[in-house]
């Protein structure tokens, strides 16, 4: 899957996302929530949904691009301000309109979206490369 990011409406939560990924951390960890209709989840070094970083960082709800439709990208949490690596990806804005402005959306997906419905638990993230446009 190719993703853009919305650095203009979350720039602190791509940061975030692009810190952790050219460190490696993603690399191996599974998508250890899948919801049919909903969501797929990763991030999560415990493989629970319990682990992070360390650290968490602020939401990010005020841009202008903060709906979360069939494959954006947004960061899980367990509360306002709670969030570090864990994030998702919708499939399809039916099930996810009770998000919006609650969970800082931070990218889409721009190619490779078929991808996002064959994604089953305990898959896993082989790596995440990030790849700068001009």
């Amino acid at each position: 899957m190719h993703v853009e990011f919305y650095g203009k409406d979350a720039p602190n939560t791509v940061a975030n996302f692009v810190k952790l990924a050219q460190e490696g951390f993603y690399n191996g960890l599974t998508w250890h929530r899948v919801v049919p209709n909903f969501v797929i989840q990763g991030g999560c070094p415990k493989g629970d949904g319990a682990g992070g970083p360390g650290y968490t960082i602020d939401c990010e709800l005020n841009g202008e691009n903060q709906y979360h439709d069939r494959g954006v990208l947004s960061m899980a949490h367990a509360g306002r301000n709670t969030g570090g690596s864990q994030f998702f990806i919708c499939h399809n804005r039916d099930n996810t309109k009770h998000l919006d402005r609650n969970h800082t959306v931070f990218g889409r997906v721009t190619d490779g979206l078929d991808v996002l419905d064959q994604i089953r638990q305990g898959d896993l993230i082989e790596a995440i490369e990030i790849i700068e446009e001009d």
